[in-house]
């Protein structure tokens, strides 16, 4: 039986808090502030650790979201969020730079970008000038956002995708980023196969050699869709992915389900200490 990897610090969750009326799977449901404030309420009794706020949905056929626009839905709930919990980390997940930047002056702690630079040529710049802000560097293998969720030819996923993020560290770093304030992120269901993500879940050790790993693979298409199910009903299969992530070496799984998320690190970490292989 293969190894599991053995954790130095327990995984921690990153919970999705959509502000957005088109999301794939809670799209419309916290729109106002109380209601994205009582989600948030929700995940931290549920042990969250990260809040992670989304403006612009990428969802395949999503609608274009203006900057003006984006701003506006992300920066009160980051206020807000900062405010009422001010213990957790804030995450924002921006390809643009003037949003990230202006996010951080918000209070947001880590940058989520899901386009790892492709969008926005100032976006490493904005990281740099930001020693305490951490970076999720995340691969979809397109140049621009209509081009998201086209599939990409390559004959080895696996190294596309670690090309990709090596270069993209080493322009970060050049740029003044701490390699320890980089997060990866092999991009789960973007310009990607359901094969191909599979192999890269498999993949997940070679890249926790290259740095620490999230994983978001919540109710994606790589699930329901093996499933033959709606991302609805796709709830134990991403708990079934989160546990493979953790005993590969994921650090933060990124979820809209943090409860069942606590609970999947809580049974991966007692099978850790007892040293079962």
């Amino acid at each position: 039986m293969q190894k599991y990897l053995k954790m130095e610090k327990q995984p921690i969750i990153m919970g999705i808090l959509n502000a957005t009326p088109d999301s794939f799977f809670d799209g419309g449901l916290y729109l106002s502030e109380n209601q994205l404030l009582e989600q948030v309420e929700k995940m931290v009794k549920a042990g969250v650790s990260i809040i992670d706020v989304g403006g612009y949905s990428t969802r395949p056929n999503g609608t274009e979201v203006s900057e003006t626009e984006e701003t506006d839905r992300i920066l009160p709930v980051v206020e807000a969020v900062r405010k009422f919990f001010p213990q957790h980390s804030i995450s924002v997940d921006t390809f643009r730079s003037r949003v990230a930047q202006q996010a951080i002056d918000a209070g947001a702690d880590i940058i989520n970008d899901i386009s790892g630079g492709n969008f926005d040529s100032k976006m490493f710049s904005v990281i740099a000038r930001n020693p305490t802000v951490e970076y999720v560097l995340m691969h979809c293998g397109a140049d621009k956002p209509d081009e998201l969720h086209q599939h990409f030819s390559t004959q080895n996923i696996v190294k596309t995708v670690q090309a990709f993020l090596s270069e993209k560290m080493q322009q970060l770093i050049e740029t003044g980023v701490d390699a320890q304030r980089i997060i990866l992120d092999q991009g789960f269901s973007f310009g990607k196969t359901i094969p191909q993500n599979f192999e890269l879940m498999r993949a997940i050790p070679e890249f926790v050699k290259m740095g620490r790993v999230l994983v978001g693979i919540s109710r994606k298409s790589m699930i329901f869709k093996t499933l033959k199910t709606t991302p609805q009903k796709a709830l134990t299969g991403t708990i079934a992915l989160n546990m493979i992530a953790l005993m590969n070496g994921a650090e933060i799984l990124r979820v809209h389900d943090v409860k069942e998320a606590v609970e999947t690190i809580e049974i991966f970490m007692n099978y850790q200490n007892k040293n079962i292989i």
